[in-house]
């Protein structure tokens, strides 16, 4: 299986993501998570990551895509995979389909955690009151005026993935509100399906 998980900030994709690891024993690949791997490796690209990263640049599409397409490779990608923050831009999405393409892969869904952008900001003060009350560090990105700026980054360049991925009758749409046992039960039907 191959998925990809589309929704704004705080909509429940990590959480969602780790549920659907342990149920279908395939790996969650983080971009961020991606590029910490290839650096400490030091495979090529990750040299290039490092030297991007190290003068405090922005690392580009090209990289990225190049980390995805050497993790997808490997072998525990095998059987699939979910790609969580990963398309964020319609070129990245392009770039998907060439790499699983050159694979003769292709994708099995895309699913959006469709979510109301109010409650949003509730949860993740939430969040970070729980991690408060926890002991726990607050993550940065945990503050309202932080993450309202996410908001608005993703609706500038993530939020066209949903109008790419229906064209091409990839896209599924479950209420990220709900519960997150209910997110699972939807996403798991669409999965079924």
């Amino acid at each position: 299986m191959r998925l990809i998980l589309l929704g704004p900030p705080g909509a429940g994709k990590g959480t969602q993501a780790q549920i659907l690891v342990e149920k279908f024993n395939i790996p969650q690949l983080s971009t961020g998570d991606m590029l910490r791997a290839a650096v400490r490796a030091q495979t090529d690209i990750g040299k290039k990551a490092k030297a991007v990263m190290d003068a405090g640049e922005l690392v580009s599409d090209a990289i990225v895509n190049a980390i995805v397409a050497e993790r997808i490779d490997q072998d525990d990608c095998a059987q699939g995979f979910i790609l969580d923050g990963y398309p964020r831009t319609l070129a990245q999405a392009d770039a998907v389909e060439a790499m699983l393409s050159e694979r003769d892969l292709t994708l099995d869904a895309v699913v959006e955690l469709v979510v109301d952008d109010k409650a949003l900001v509730g949860r993740i003060v939430k969040r970070a009151e729980d991690a408060r009350a926890a002991g726990q560090p607050v993550r940065k990105d945990d503050n309202p005026d932080v993450f309202e700026e996410r908001l608005r980054e993703y609706y500038k360049k993530t939020a066209p993935l949903t109008g790419y991925y229906y064209a091409k009758g990839k896209l599924r749409t479950v209420d990220g509100m709900a519960s997150i046992e209910d997110v699972t039960r939807q996403i798991e039907k669409i999965l079924a399906e």
